[in-house]
């Protein structure tokens, strides 16, 4: 453990953000599993509106920096091809 009161500080603050980084990426991860059930359920209707909610929830993970903005990207664009496969 730290001794000095500015790393005990940043101990303290690192441990929030990181429990906190965890909560948005655990959210993030149930979304996009809840849409990869709907479709392979092939529920088109439920999974678009499962596919909004992952792709808000990537979006927020990718503008808070907790995964990077071509990483959200690449899973948009994975989950919007599954969407437009049982859509068509």
């Amino acid at each position: 453990m730290a001794n000095i009161k500015s790393a005990i500080k940043r101990v303290k603050t690192n441990d929030a953000r990181r429990v906190h980084n965890a909560q948005i990426k655990s959210a993030m991860r149930t979304a996009v599993k809840n849409f990869e059930a709907l479709v392979t359920n092939k529920d088109a209707d439920n999974a678009k509106t499962a596919y909004a909610t992952a792709s808000k929830k990537i979006d927020k993970a990718a503008r808070k920096g907790i995964i990077h903005k071509n990483a959200a990207a690449r899973q948009k664009s994975r989950l919007a091809k599954q969407l437009n496969s049982i859509s068509a």
